[in-house]
């Protein structure tokens, strides 16, 4: 039962008959030595793996294999010739690239030209407490400098000084990062607001798409905020431009919201701008099975499979969610950043910053691009704003290439291709 936990490769190797023995002989050793442990928290059994552990049994193995081919060099050989054309090895090879497809928060390598990477973030209870923490917000600004795009949830303040202070934080270093932030929204007088980060230098941003999705029945405790992007490039045009939908769902009431956002999703895709690059980002507070009416949508995929997003190792609650045939940009480059491993911090530590863990993905920085071959994709309309407003390739009249912050109107229902569509409850 436990191979269902596993990936599909994976289970391939298990469910075989060589895997199937070696896993016999094997499993429950591996959970023994504390190099696998079996999670039941969501009713499902899962399989994660023990870095620490990993490291350790891989460094003792090669000794003994290295002792072993001293003593018996004929044999040790034979045995590697009858494993490498068994059919297990293909399996083997297969199960191995299926784990290189995610990239290891302590190897994050530095953004590339080629690529676009976006993340997504919750930032618990982002205020003035957290803010007058500098051992956090270093953390912070280090996390939003691996990225190009951030959608932040949980901003808690009216503070508009803030912000103001975490943008000088990350663009202490020669960044040009900048925001955009939604209105502050809830039910309840603790309201939240959405932010967007930037780097402005790669990412160019249409300020008239920045908006805060109307929902006229309120299924939703906080309606999401959209904006267009595009990655800057030569030609302008052929940059890849895409709509985020920054959301954060309420605990209680995911049921009801994730049979909403499916509406929303829907909506925005029918876009005045032609934009066919709709990416939802957030925290959803559910798994990957429970994405209701949203992940039922046709072609439907998602970054996160399983993989815990919060700091305790326990819930996946963030993920990122786009429609595969349209998004072919997407290179298959995904993760979990864990704060842990790549900043060297104890659980205790990493709380601080944050009770969630940001999840990122990856794009081709150019329109229609797919495994580095140009494929058919419609085409968006330009980015410009309305008239008379400067283009959206420069940054707006009196400000620098550094930016100071846009703060997104309240919600626009002067927008009716983007209200919720009718008729579907």
């Amino acid at each position: 039962m436990a191979a269902i936990a596993l990936p599909a490769p994976a289970r391939a190797v298990v469910s075989s008959r060589w895997g199937s023995r070696l896993a016999v002989l094997l499993l429950p050793l591996l959970i023994a030595g504390g190099v696998i442990t079996l999670d039941w928290s969501d009713g499902v059994p899962k399989l994660r793996l023990n870095p620490e552990k990993t490291a350790e049994v891989k460094q003792k193995v090669a000794a003994g294999a290295e002792q072993l081919k001293e003593k018996f060099p004929d044999a040790v050989d034979t045995a590697a010739r009858a494993l490498e054309n068994s059919p297990l090895a293909g399996q083997l090879a297969q199960s191995a690239s299926w784990s290189n497809q995610t990239t290891s928060a302590s190897a994050l390598p530095p953004r590339n030209p080629a690529t676009v990477r976006i993340a997504s973030f919750n930032i618990q209870v982002f205020g003035e407490s957290k803010a007058a923490k500098p051992h956090v917000m270093d953390v912070l600004a280090q996390v939003v400098r691996n990225f190009d795009v951030v959608a932040i949830q949980e901003l808690r303040t009216q503070n508009e000084a803030v912000l103001d202070q975490f943008l000088a934080l990350i663009n202490a270093g020669g960044g040009s990062y900048r925001y955009v932030v939604g209105p502050r929204l809830g039910r309840t007088v603790s309201k939240e607001q959405y932010v967007y980060v930037y780097d402005a230098q790669r990412i160019a941003i249409d300020p008239q798409s920045v908006v805060t999705i109307p929902d006229p029945p309120d299924y939703l405790h906080r309606e999401p905020l959209i904006a267009r992007f595009q990655v800057r490039t030569s030609p302008p045009e052929a940059g890849f431009s895409f709509i985020l939908v920054n959301i954060h769902t309420d605990p209680d009431e995911t049921d009801t919201e994730l049979d909403a956002l499916d509406d929303v999703f829907v909506a925005v895709q029918r876009n005045v701008w032609r934009e066919d690059d709709v990416i939802l980002l957030g925290d959803l507070n559910v798994s990957q099975d429970q994405l209701g009416e949203l992940g039922r949508l046709p072609d439907m995929t998602w970054t996160v499979r399983g993989e815990p997003t919060n700091t305790r190792g326990t819930k996946s609650y963030d993920n990122i969610v786009f429609n595969q045939r349209a998004s072919v940009e997407f290179t298959g480059q995904a993760a979990v950043m864990n704060l842990m491993e790549m900043y060297g911090l104890t659980v205790e530590q990493a709380l601080e910053v944050s009770d969630h863990l940001p999840v990122w993905a990856e794009f081709h920085a150019f329109e229609g691009m797919s495994g580095g071959v140009q494929v058919a994709a419609r085409p968006p309309a330009p980015l410009q704003p309305a008239a008379g407003q400067p283009p959206a390739y420069q940054p707006p009249a009196g400000q620098p290439a550094t930016g100071q912050p846009t703060t997104a109107p309240s919600s626009r229902s002067d927008i009716p291709l983007l209200r919720l569509l009718p008729g579907r409850r």
